[in-house]
């Protein structure tokens, strides 16, 4: 495999695995408001759980949204490190949740800000959900575009 495509097939996964994270810690944000209002899955009507096929996805897109540039960040940096470790990404998701609830802490818009104590661990689990499940879908191969085999001779030459 050529080196531009290697570096596209990467991106791809990347890309493929922080969707993954924004859909994880979503559902696991969900999860959690349901059951702060006191719902069991004894309990869950069937319009409930309905509800979260739209729900988990439409609040995947706020969570990607704002998390976005603290986790390329990220990202980046594990790339780099070829940081392979799960433990890694679910610090650096708590750490992006936390770069988020400062950034909006620091905002002008004062009423956006979340200063609930149960509210703000709960978005610092889910950014912490939200680096395991990237770990899962594509943390495991990072730095493999530029570590490579180290068995192959690859001269760079296409062709």
């Amino acid at each position: 495999m050529t080196r531009p495509v290697g570096y596209l097939v990467r991106f791809t996964v990347i890309l493929f695995g922080y969707a993954v994270a924004s859909l994880a810690a979503s559902a696991f944000l969900n999860i959690l408001f349901l059951a702060s209002l006191g719902y069991t899955p004894e309990q869950v009507h069937p319009t409930a759980t309905a509800s979260l096929y739209f729900s988990i996805p439409f609040v995947a897109l706020f969570v990607a949204y704002f998390a976005l540039m603290p986790a390329s960040v990220v990202i980046l940096i594990a790339e780099i490190l070829g940081r392979r470790d799960w433990l890694f990404y679910a610090l650096a998701g708590a750490v992006v949740a936390a770069v988020f609830l400062g950034l909006v802490d620091h905002s002008d818009n004062t009423a956006f800000a979340v200063t609930d104590p149960s509210a703000i661990m709960a978005v610092i689990g889910g950014g912490m959900v939200g680096g395991f499940f990237y770990w899962l879908s594509a943390g495991r191969w990072a730095g493999s575009w530029w570590q490579g085999n180290p068995g192959a001779e690859d001269d760079g030459r296409t062709g």
